[in-house]
């Protein structure tokens, strides 16, 4: 058999190389913290009252286009917020990306799906999926709570499940977290009490005393108190409450709380209830 001669060999291999490069999208430019801080000192500078910290710097869903997510306090509070910088580098634009398609929120449904850890109620095979990712220590997901059980008492067929989203602005929220997900293991009759106990003295907790009131509500939930605070300190209890944080930064949650029905975001809960209502009939129509 005749050999090829080796540059022959080499040609043909630069040739693959290249051609495999072409197949592959381009890395995502993305602009360094420092350019991102001169950013926002540029923007935001004016006003004394707001600090920000870059929490996060990545490529975005979208071919070409680098994720920001930034976090800023004011004297509102601290709040998460994103934008997306083009790849020259020279245009930001602020909000979020919409999925796009024939069946635009069947990816992030499927998503949930497979991803999703958390306590749930409400039929397992119900035709629609109702996600919170939520923080304790959020007073947005204070003030969600009641219009998400009257959504649920409207929507007896809908499934409703909780995702801890704990937020790095608040001190005692990851705790919580941890709490919750050790109490949604033992009753999950006893987790929802303990989510509307702990929204109830949601303004007496503190970092310092985090512990002893999340155990003393954890016992008054009807689980033990001792043993949840002994099963949250554990490296699993840890790592379930992070991959529910993982697979909510996936989907895009960058806020609490967010709310997903059947794979399509609703930011935030400001929606008239009857809207909301609107929202879940029409996930739950065949073909939807």
């Amino acid at each position: 058999m005749q050999r090829k001669p080796a540059s022959v060999i080499m040609l043909a291999l630069l040739f693959a190389l290249a051609a495999s490069a072409q197949d592959k999208p381009a890395a995502t430019k993305l602009p360094s913290e420092e350019t991102v801080n001169s950013f926002m000192q540029q923007t935001f500078g004016y006003d004394s009252t707001l600090s920000w910290k870059v929490l996060e710097i990545k490529p975005s869903e979208a071919q070409g286009l680098a994720e920001v997510n930034v976090l800023i306090t004011g004297q509102q509070g601290a709040q998460s917020t994103k934008f997306f910088v083009t790849e020259d580098g020279k245009h930001a634009m602020a909000g979020d990306l919409i999925p796009f398609g024939a069946k635009p929120f069947a990816p992030a449904a499927e998503a949930l799906k497979k991803g999703i850890n958390g306590p749930a109620k409400g039929p397992q095979n119900s035709a629609v999926m109702i996600v919170e990712f939520s923080d304790l220590q959020c007073p947005h997901c204070k003030d969600a709570q009641p219009i998400l059980e009257k959504l649920l008492t409207d929507e007896p067929q809908a499934r409703f499940v909780f995702q801890s989203f704990p937020l790095p602005s608040h001190n005692w929220a990851a705790k919580g977290a941890a709490y919750a997900d050790c109490v949604a293991r033992t009753s999950n009759d006893a987790f929802w009490k303990f989510v509307s106990k702990t929204y109830e003295n949601q303004a007496e907790i503190t970092e310092a005393n985090a512990d002893e009131k999340l155990t003393k509500i954890a016992t008054d939930s009807g689980v033990s108190g001792t043993d949840t605070a002994t099963c949250a300190a554990k490296p699993e209890t840890v790592e379930r409450v992070n991959k529910s944080v993982a697979l909510g930064k996936a989907l895009g949650v960058n806020g609490t709380p967010t709310v997903f029905v059947n794979g399509r975001k609703i930011g935030n809960l400001g929606l008239p209830p009857e809207t909301l209502k609107q929202l879940v009939d029409f996930a739950g129509k065949p073909g939807n």
